[in-house]
């Protein structure tokens, strides 16, 4: 075998292993986002237009989407694009979740206290 031929080999080799490493990252971002809305795949696949099936296999690494498809995905999920490639993103998943949520029940809790006292005052 040849020099080159290694060298095309290798070089394949290498391709495919980042292309994975980004079929992974973008999956498990977008698994991260969607926790954090709260949204089940069907959810998700509905508002960004694909189907459940589409969607699992991305969260799972097995495909990538084209362009379009990832600007209906952070359109559904309120985010950028480039949040989706974020190496970080699903690191510290459920501490976000857990910060989220708790913000989410205190802007909850103020909204329902705040419009209880303007009722009150109200009258």
């Amino acid at each position: 075998m040849g020099v080159w031929k290694l060298f095309q080999i290798v070089n394949r080799g290498a391709v495919y292993m980042v292309e994975q490493d980004l079929k992974k990252v973008l999956g498990k971002n977008i698994k991260f986002f969607r926790f954090r809305r709260q949204f089940s795949q069907t959810d998700l696949a509905e508002k960004a237009g694909i189907s459940v099936t589409f969607l699992s296999n991305i969260e799972r690494g097995n495909n990538f989407p084209q362009a379009g498809t990832l600007c209906s995905l952070s359109r559904a999920l309120h985010i950028e694009v480039w949040e989706l490639f974020r190496g970080e993103g699903a690191v510290n998943q459920k501490e976000n979740i857990f910060v989220d949520n708790l913000a989410e029940d205190l802007i909850k809790h103020i909204n329902i206290t705040m419009e209880t006292v303007c009722k009150q005052y109200r009258h």
